[in-house]
């Protein structure tokens, strides 16, 4: 009798996921535990393996699809000698949401509590030639490609981290390095974050140049000893002597439910380090560019990336060797009412809000800020000069926050030139709640950017 495969619940939070690849066709023959399939939810992506052999009858929902409810049937399995004909009698399955038509360019929605957003168009770079073909990617993709062809560049790249290698990353983000660089260039390490941060920096101190991957940044607290006054002040420290050329990074901030100990932001805190380079970007583009660049500086870099990003598409420029120079913000939008600050995911509310001012004929500059540490302030007090307005958003808590430090520098640089008090959107000044409903109250919306540009504008 056919067997019946269902849309599994990876985790017991997990309502519905997207079905974004399918490993096994029609007619496969699998065994138990051969992976079938790779589901995306706004945690991860994970693997679908056979729980029964057999041969795949019928795929029933089609890769890409999104928002695929836990317990729909997703495809079909034959028993031994059975015949295709054998899946009529199957019970029907429960119907899947269709894909729309664009799907396949389009990001994978986000949980309620954090507005991700579609595929975007974003302006114009001046770092990208005119008329270059653009590939649409996701991040995720984007960050394995940098660090594989930049590992294809350099035979002293190498990446570690918890599960790089054999379950090719926690998010799917070093998937096929191992396959292609081996054992001894993607390391698999113990959970132990302040030991494998140590082993990176001395190997980037003997002239490596290791990518350490934290499987969340909230775990590199236990390595901050090993990055700040191990990583960043050497260089200081010996007179110049002896470097560390190391890319620190993994997911930063919120994700969805995932609680106080998993959902902080740290961009404002490496970003005060002398020592350190610091980049959050938001495209795919950005994130390729800049993790090339981060890989090929001679200096430790923290490379803060986002998990509900990871699954968004955008525009990358197929060229054979994409760099971005760090330290360089982007305008995103151009515009001459008011000028918003954002990066990361921050970018994602500032987006949405740019759009729905507009409908209101308001006209806000955007500005992508890429890189922390440097910060590229000339841009923005560029930017504050011709709209007298200012506001930031970022998901980090309000004191001391990215957003406050470039309030004062444009109120110390540009304050002649401003017309009204620079406003600054953050995450509330609590620790991140794990219920649903009061996560979504602790983070930014996009309500509050549009009033705080209405506010702004004396609108």
């Amino acid at each position: 009798m056919p067997i019946d495969i269902l849309m599994p619940a990876l985790s017991p939070t997990m309502e519905e996921g997207t079905l974004s690849k399918w490993v096994k066709k029609e007619g496969d023959t699998v065994k138990s535990g051969d992976v079938i399939a790779e589901i995306e939810t706004d945690k991860a992506t994970m693997e679908v393996e056979a729980v029964d052999e057999g041969v795949i009858g019928k795929l029933l929902v089609e890769a890409g699809t999104e928002n695929v409810k836990v317990n729909t049937k997703i495809a079909i399995l034959l028993a031994e000698g059975e015949s295709a004909d054998a899946i009529g009698s199957s019970a029907p399955a429960a119907e899947a949401p269709k894909a729309e038509a664009p799907a396949a360019e389009e990001a994978k929605p986000a949980s309620a509590s954090v507005p991700a957003q579609p595929k975007v168009e974003v302006a114009a770079d001046p770092d990208i030639p005119a008329g270059t073909e653009m590939v649409s990617t996701t991040v995720r993709e984007a960050l394995r490609d940098a660090m594989a062809e930049e590992m294809r560049r350099d035979g002293d790249v190498f990446v570690m981290g918890e599960e790089v290698a054999e379950y090719q990353g926690a998010y799917k983000i070093t998937q096929g390095l191992l396959q292609e660089f081996g054992a001894k260039r993607v390391v698999d390490t113990p959970i132990t974050e302040h030991g494998f941060a140590g082993i990176g920096v001395g190997a980037a101190m003997s002239g490596l140049k290791p990518i350490v991957e934290f499987m969340t940044f909230n775990f590199a607290m236990q390595a901050i000893d090993q990055i700040i006054n191990s990583a960043a002040k050497t260089l200081y420290m010996s007179g110049g002597q002896m470097g560390a050329p190391i890319v620190f990074r993994g997911p930063n901030g919120a994700a969805a439910r995932v609680g106080a100990q998993h959902s902080q932001d740290f961009s404002s805190w490496y970003s005060q380090i002398p020592g350190l380079k610091v980049v959050m970007p938001y495209t795919a583009a950005d994130a390729k560019g800049l993790l090339k660049a981060a890989i090929r500086d001679p200096n430790p870099v923290v490379f803060l990336e986002n998990e509900i990003l990871y699954g968004q598409h955008f525009d990358v420029p197929k060229l054979d060797d994409f760099v971005l120079p760090i330290g360089k913000a982007r305008i995103h939008r151009k515009g001459k009412d008011a000028t918003i600050v954002s990066f990361g995911i921050g970018m994602t509310y500032a987006v949405k809000a740019v759009a729905e001012l507009e409908r209101e004929g308001i006209d806000v500059e955007l500005i992508d800020l890429r890189t922390i540490r440097p910060m590229d302030l000339p841009t923005v007090i560029e930017s504050v000069k011709k709209t007298g307005r200012l506001v930031t958003v970022e998901e980090g808590y309000p004191q001391n926050s990215v957003g406050t430090e470039i309030a004062t520098r444009v109120m110390q640089q540009a304050f002649d030139y401003l017309d009204a008090p620079v406003l600054t959107i953050a995450g509330k000044d609590v620790p991140m709640p794990y219920a649903a409903n009061l996560e979504k109250l602790a983070l930014p919306t996009v309500g509050e950017v549009v009033q705080a540009v209405k506010t702004v504008c004396y609108k």
